[in-house]
């Protein structure tokens, strides 16, 4: 699982106008993939990215990861087309446990994209679920359609107020929380964001369990590129939840880059 292998892009999904989605058939990737794990992308001649699996078919093999072009690779891969290659190793890292009967799913930007997977699971486990899902504006909203289709209640925000509620998801989120009650709650997106919401989290007493960002590099816990407080986010994590989110001193604050240097969020 530690050695790229090449796959033949199967289809090609515009969800919004930077992010695409691509479909590939990896059998033993959509087998192992649990909601929230990632894979370590290679892009021929360019790099190698760790990206969330954004669909996994065990049945099929069907395995699809959801990319937003914001850099040189991800520039690379958009202009990738059906019958084009890529390589996979993996999945990595844990993935979100699904506890309690009532859940909230908060997803910010492309933050959404290891949510799909998530929600489908506790749809299909019989979990009544909400999902907040916001977005700059309505063009970027996504898999919105998505989760309408599993009959999870869905509540969107944008930030100019195009579609849904106008505000942040921690807006929406705030509101809900005055409301009603849930067992728990998952998100995934920028991390101020995830911040916001591990605070209203903490305020309502009740557990997140948030999937955090970092520059990965080897995906196996040995380059310590992704060292968070004593953690590897690439093997201990994504998914942190409230325990160990409340003794990160850097959640929230800073990250770092290629080199290592301090980074402030």
């Amino acid at each position: 699982m530690h050695i790229p292998r090449i796959f033949k892009i199967l289809e090609v999904v515009q969800e919004t106008p930077s992010v695409k989605t691509f479909f590939l058939k990896a059998l033993d990737i959509a087998k192992l993939s649990k909601p929230g794990n990632f894979v370590m992308v290679w892009i021929p001649r360019v790099d190698e990215k760790p990206m969330a699996v954004s669909y996994a078919d065990p049945n099929s093999g069907l395995v699809s990861i959801t990319v937003e072009k914001i850099g040189k690779a991800t520039t690379i891969l958009h202009s990738n087309e059906v019958g084009d290659v890529i390589g996979l190793r993996g999945p990595y890292g844990n993935h979100f446990k699904i506890i309690g009967e009532k859940l909230l799913v908060v997803g910010g930007g492309i933050g959404v994209a290891p949510l799909g997977q998530l929600v489908e699971q506790a749809i299909l486990t019989g979990k009544k679920t909400t999902v907040i899902v916001g977005a700059k504006t309505a063009k970027d909203l996504l898999f919105v359609r998505r989760f309408k289709k599993t009959g999870a209640k869905v509540i969107i925000t944008t930030d100019d107020g195009s579609a849904g509620l106008k505000g942040l998801v921690t807006d929406a989120m705030t509101q809900l929380l005055s409301k009603e009650r849930f067992d728990q709650i998952y998100a995934c997106g920028p991390e101020p964001m995830l911040k916001k919401v591990f605070e209203i989290s903490e305020n309502h007493k009740i557990q997140l369990q948030a999937s955090l960002s970092r520059y990965i590099k080897c995906g196996i816990g040995l380059c310590d590129s992704c060292e968070i407080d004593g953690f590897h986010l690439c093997t201990d994590g994504p998914i942190f939840n409230s325990a160990l989110l409340s003794k990160m001193d850097s959640f929230g604050r800073y990250t770092r880059d290629a080199s290592g240097k301090i980074i402030p969020i």
